[in-house]
C-alpha cells in the first residue's frame, strides 16, 4: 500500500540512526554535519507481530510474509525554513509527500553532538518544527483564501469552502495545528487540495541517553506531557542502542543484549506498530499450506476492498469471504477445526473487515 512515514527533527538529534536501525532494505549515512541527509531515504519496514507467527507455527507453511510500511529519511529542518532557510523547502516538499510524521527529538546531552539551538529544551526544538509548518501551512491557506473570495459571494459551495479556510487560518494563526479541528466530511475535502503538512498525524521519538533508558529523564518527561496535550503518542528510546540491536544477524544475541538492558523487546518494535496504528492500519491475515502472510488494510475497509490488495480481480470478482477471527483459528488450531466448531462465517460484500481476521476470498475470474 505505499504509505509512507517521514522520520523528521532538527540537524543531529538522530533521524539517521533511527532510520538506519529502523529500515532493512535502505542504510542512511549518519554524520555530524548538518543537511547529511538532502535526498530522502526510503526504507521498507516489515511490521512485528506476534500473531503471525502463531499462525505460522501452526500451519507450517513453506514461508511466511509480514506486512510492511515504509519509513523516509527526511533532511534536518532549522528555523527559518518556511522561508527558504537552510533545506527549507526541499524539507518541507518532502514532508508534504508523506502520510505520517514521526518527529525526533533530542532528550540527551552530549557536548560531542553539534547543536546550534542553545540548552536542551524538547519543547523548544518541538515548538520551532511545529512553527515551521504552521507558517507554511498558513501561507498555503491565505493563497487559496484569496482565490476563494471573490467566488464566494455568489456561490454557496464556495461559501462553505471559504468558511473552512478562514477556520483553518485562525488555527495557525494561533501557532496551532490544523490536525486539532478534526476536520470531517466537506469541510475536509475543502482543504484536501492543500496537503497542509500540520493536518497530517504526528508521533514523537525521545531520543534518550543510555542511563535513561528504563525510566526516562526530565526531557522526555517534558515531551511527553506536551503530547499528550495535544492528543500525540511518545516513543522513549535510545537511538543508538536500536541501531546497534538491528545490526545483530542472531536472535539469540539480541534478547542477551536486550536483557543486559532490561529490555522486553526492542524500541523499534514499538516505534513500527505505533506508527502503523498511526496510519490508521489494520492487518488481516491469509493462511495455507503454501503461505502465510499478512496484509496491510485501512481501518473501516470492507471486505472487496480488503481483497483487493491481493489482486484488483479479486476485488472485481468478489463472492464472499471465509472467515476466521485470529483468536478462533488459534484456539481450534487449524481451519478445518475452527470450521467444524462453526466459527468460520460466511461474509459478504458488506462486511467490514476486523485486525486479525484470517480470511479466503472467493471470487469470479
Amino acid at each position: 500500500m505505499a504509505l509512507q512515514a517521514g522520520i523528521v527533527g532538527l540537524p543531529n538529534v538522530g533521524k539517521s540512526t533511527l532510520f538506519n536501525a529502523v529500515s532493512n532494505s535502505a542504510k542512511a549515512q549518519a554524520s555530524n554535519y548538518r543537511f547529511c541527509t538532502i535526498e530522502p531515504n526510503v526504507g521498507q519496514v516489515d511490521v512485528p507481530d506476534e500473531r503471525l507467527a502463531k499462525l505460522a507455527e501452526l500451519v507450517q507453511p513453506q514461508r511466511v510474509v509480514p506486512t510492511t510500511i515504509e519509513f523516509v529519511d527526511i533532511a534536518g529542518l532549522v528555523k527559518g525554513a518556511s522561508k527558504g532557510e537552510g533545506l527549507g523547502n526541499k524539507f518541507l516538499a518532502n514532508i508534504r509527500e508523506v502520510d505520517a510524521i514521526v518527529h525526533v527529538i533530542r532528550c540527551f546531552e552530549d557536548d560531542n553532538i553539534l547543536r546550534e539551538e542553545g540548552a536542551i529544551n524538547p519543547i523548544s526544538d518541538k515548538e520551532i518544527i511545529d512553527t515551521e509548518l504552521q507558517l507554511k501551512d498558513l501561507e498555503s491557506v491565505e493563497k487559496k483564501i484569496q482565490r476563494t473570495e471573490k467566488i464566494a459571494k455568489n456561490d454557496p459551495k464556495a461559501k462553505r469552502v471559504l468558511d473552512v479556510l478562514l477556520k483553518c487560518q485562525e488555527h495557525l494563526s494561533q501557532g496551532k495545528n490544523v490536525r486539532g479541528l478534526q476536520l470531517e466530511g466537506e469541510d475536509f475535502e475543502a482543504i484536501a487540495d492543500l496537503f497542509l503538512l500540520t493536518q497530517k498525524p504526528v508521533l514523537y521519538v525521545a531520543n534518550i541517553d543510555e542511563a535513561a533508558i528504563q525510566t526516562g529523564n526530565k526531557y522526555s518527561e517534558a515531551l511527553v506531557k506536551a503530547a499528550n496535550e495535544e492528543g500525540a503518542g511518545v516513543i522513549v528510546m535510545n537511538n543508538n542502542i536500536e541501531a546497534q540491536i538491528s545490526e545483530m544477524d542472531s536472535e539469540e544475541d539480541k534478547a542477551v543484549f536486550l536483557a543486559e538492558y532490561g529490555l522486553k523487546e526492542p524500541g523499534l518494535n514499538r516505534l513500527i506498530r505505533a506508527t502503523y496504528q498511526l496510519l490508521n492500519l489494520i492487518t488481516y491475515f491469509t493462511a495455507g499450506v503454501q503461505e502465510v502472510r499478512a496484509w496491510t488494510i485501512h481501518r473501516g475497509w470492507k471486505a472487496p476492498q480488503a481483497a483487493s490488495v491481493i489482486h484488483t480481480d479479486f476485488e472485481k470478482g468478489f463472492i464472499k469471504a471465509e472467515t476466521i477471527a485470529y483468536d478462533d483459528y488459534v484456539k481450534y488450531g487449524s481451519e478445518s477445526a475452527a470450521r467444524d466448531n462453526g466459527r468460520l462465517r460466511i461474509e459478504g460484500k458488506e462486511y467490514i473487515v476486523q485486525d486479525g481476521d484470517v480470511l479466503h476470498f472467493r471470487f469470479n475470474v
